[in-house]
C-alpha cells in the first residue's frame, strides 16, 4: 500500500482514537467503546511495527479496497471465518442494491431528449457512475469511472452521485458545478484516487455543453457524420484549482451523444482490445437508431468481438438522442 494511503489511514485511526477516548470519558462502563479502542490501538501499533495491512494468518497483503473501506481489517478474504464471510456477503449485497437504486430511470424521455443506458459491474459493486437528471427543461447527464475497484471505488461513486444531484438542483453553470465537485473530491478522496468523467447539460434547443475530465472521447453521431469530443481537462480529484473548460455542440433531431466507460474499449478479443475506432465504426453503421437499439447493437458487437468471454472491467454505456 502506498505511503500516502498509510498516512491517510493513520490520520483516520488517530481521529477515531480521540473520539473513542472522549466517549469513554463520558461512559466509562461501556464495554463496546473499550473494545473498539483496543482494535484502533492495535492497528496503530501494527503501523509502527511495519506489518499493518498484512493478514495475521498468512502474512500476505490484505485486499487494498477492504482496508480503505475499513482500516481495522486484519485478515485477507482467504482466511475469513464462515460467519465473517457471511457478514461480508450481506454487506456486499446491500451495497450492490443501494448502488443499483441510485441508477437513473431506464429509457428516460424528457423534453426533446430520449435516453438509454447499460450498467454492468463485473463484481457486486462498481466504480462506474451514470446519472440522468431532468431539471427545468434541461437534461443533466454524467458518466464517469472512479479509479480502483471494489468497495472503496463504490463509496466514491456514491459520493459523486450525491454531489452532482445536490448541485444540479441549484441550476448553476456547468463549469461551476464541476469545479465544486472537484474541490470536494480532492478533500475527501485518498491519495491517488480520482475520477474521469464526461458530464453536461442538454438544452431543449439541441445545444449541449460538455465537460470531458480526462475521460475517453464522447462521440456524437448523426446526419453530419461523427464528432469526437476529446478531454478538455484533468480527471477530478487531482488538483484543487484545476483549469476547467467545456465544449458546446449543436445536435439536430436524430443526432445521438454516446458515452461509455473503459470497460468497452478494454474488452479483448483474439489479442486485441475493442478500442475507440471500433466504437466509431459501429456508431456510423447504426446512426439514426433509437438509444435502446443503439446500445443493444453495441452489446451484441462486443459479445461477438470477445466471443462471449467475460469482460475484465465494469461496463457502462449511455446514449442520449435529440427528438422532435
Amino acid at each position: 500500500m502506498a505511503t500516502l494511503e498509510i498516512a491517510f489511514l493513520q490520520n483516520q485511526l488517530e481521529d477515531r482514537k480521540r473520539k473513542l477516548e472522549d466517549a469513554i470519558a463520558l461512559a466509562p462502563k461501556n464495554v463496546g467503546f473499550a473494545g473498539l479502542l483496543h482494535e484502533v490501538d492495535s492497528a496503530l501499533e501494527r503501523m509502527v511495527k511495519g506489518n499493518y495491512g498484512l493478514c495475521e494468518e498468512c502474512h500476505a497483503p490484505v485486499e487494498e479496497d477492504r482496508l480503505l473501506a475499513d482500516p481495522l481489517v486484519r485478515y485477507c478474504l482467504d482466511h475469513l471465518t464462515q460467519p465473517q464471510r457471511a457478514a461480508l456477503q450481506r454487506d456486499l449485497d446491500l451495497a450492490s442494491q443501494v448502488q443499483r437504486n441510485l441508477l437513473p430511470q431506464p429509457n428516460l424521455r424528457t423534453g426533446n431528449w430520449e435516453t438509454s443506458y447499460h450498467y454492468a459491474p463485473i463484481g457486486p459493486v462498481s466504480g462506474d457512475y451514470c446519472d440522468l437528471i431532468p431539471c427545468d427543461g434541461q437534461l443533466f447527464f454524467v458518466l464517469g469511472d472512479v479509479s480502483g475497484k471494489g468497495v472503496a471505488a463504490c463509496m466514491l461513486m456514491t459520493q459523486l452521485h450525491a454531489l452532482f444531484r445536490s448541485l444540479s438542483a441549484m441550476a448553476m453553470p456547468l463549469g461551476q458545478t464541476v469545479s465544486h465537485v472537484n474541490r470536494v473530491f480532492c478533500d475527501s478522496a485518498l491519495a491517488g484516487q480520482y475520477v474521469t468523467l464526461v458530464c453536461g447539460q442538454a438544452k431543449p434547443t439541441g445545444e449541449v455543453e460538455i465537460h470531458n475530465a480526462g475521460h475517453w472521447p464522447a462521440i456524437v453521431v448523426g446526419h453530419g457524420g461523427i464528432l469526437r469530443i476529446e478531454s478538455t481537462g484533468l480527471p477530478l480529484g487531482l488538483f484543487h484549482e484545476a483549469e476547467l473548460s467545456s465544449t458546446r455542440v449543436q445536435l439536430d433531431p436524430g443526432d445521438t451523444l454516446f458515452l461509455y466507460s473503459d470497460g468497452l474499449l478494454e474488452a479483448r478479443g483474439e489479442g486485441d482490445e475493442y478500442g475507440v475506432e471500433r466504437v466509431v465504426g459501429l456508431l456510423r453503421q447504426q446512426a439514426g437508431r433509437p438509444p435502446a437499439e443503439l446500445i443493444a447493437a453495441c452489446l451484441d458487437d462486443v459479445r461477438a468481438f470477445t466471443d462471449a468471454a467475460a469482460l475484465l472491467d465494469d461496463l457502462t454505456l449511455l446514449a442520449i438522442r435529440r427528438i422532435n
